[in-house]
């Protein structure tokens, strides 16, 4: 599936655990359906909100498949295949094509950073060897480094980089690429809390966590904006950001894993060092459940 118009909501999806810490694939089929039922635009797997990081090769390469397999080509799969080795981040990109990916999404290499052209060469590495389209990430908070505006610049104009996923949470960055937006190169919303603001720079839509628990909603919200119903966006935007901040309340994914088992949705387990919620924020989170009508 050719995905280098993709706008609207796109879900970094979670990845659900049993008890015994394997996947649990049932739950995952689950959560794929729920958002095929509930407009969500197309489904990332294995970022952030997927717990990657604790996870097996296998472990990855099964997510990928499962969910490629459950979503049948009806809706655009994207997987995380980003690592701080390159020779890595290639393999892992290579391996989830392989297995069906229609896109990759590719990030900065965390711990070790590198210098400005060891990250141009990193990502250009895996966008020369693939076939289907790589999305950069942006988001110097997990990595300890970002992209630059030059780097952007650069990787903009690869034929087989169609855009970004932008969560430095800084909008002067956001709006000093803004003008390398096109049919070619994307930008999507990597910061749930500004996601309309981001769209008002040309943003096509988001990699949203927020749309785990309202995909109905966040599809709603891109729509509007995309067309051209801003007041309908922006309503949507503000209502949303109590259970925004209740979702980043802790790091990212403990509370939208809380928030999908209270919709029995799948059962609470998360791979260490992820612990559970600490009770203060646990209460706050459910009161913002509540508020939108998510649970009784």
């Amino acid at each position: 599936m050719d995905i280098r118009n993709l706008e609207g909501s796109i879900v970094a999806l979670v990845t659900p655990f049993c008890a015994d810490g394997s996947i649990d694939f049932a739950a995952l089929e689950r959560l794929v359906d729920f958002h095929l039922q509930n407009n969500t635009d197309a489904i990332l797997v294995l970022g952030t909100t997927g717990e990657s990081a604790t996870m097996t090769d296998e472990e990855d390469n099964a997510v990928v498949a499962a969910v490629v397999k459950q979503v049948a080509g009806r809706i655009p799969v994207i997987a995380g295949s980003g690592s701080n080795s390159t020779a890595t981040m290639l393999d892992k990109s290579l391996s989830y094509q392989r297995l069906g990916a229609d896109g990759l999404l590719t990030i900065t290499p965390y711990y070790n950073k590198s210098n400005e052209e060891g990250i141009y060469q990193h990502f250009k590495t895996v966008a020369d060897a693939v076939d289907i389209p790589c999305i950069l990430y942006n988001i110097p908070g997990r990595c300890g480094c970002g992209i630059s505006k030059h780097n952007v610049e650069r990787l903009a104009a690869h034929p087989n980089v169609m855009g970004i996923k932008e969560a430095s949470g800084n909008v002067a960055f956001a709006a000093s690429i803004a003008h390398l937006l096109s049919d070619d190169f994307r930008m999507y919303s990597g910061e749930d809390a500004l996601t309309v603001p981001l769209m008002s720079l040309g943003a096509s839509g988001a990699i949203s966590v927020w749309a785990d628990v309202q995909p109905a909603l966040v599809h709603e919200m891109c729509r509007a904006y995309l067309d051209g119903n801003v007041e309908r966006a922006r309503e949507i935007q503000i209502a949303g950001q109590p259970l925004i901040q209740a979702l980043f309340s802790e790091v990212n994914p403990i509370p939208v894993k809380e928030a999908l088992s209270q919709m029995d949705l799948l059962d609470l387990h998360y791979r260490m060092p992820l612990m559970p919620m600490a009770d203060n924020t646990r209460a706050a989170l459910l009161a913002a459940l509540k508020e939108a009508d998510i649970i009784a």
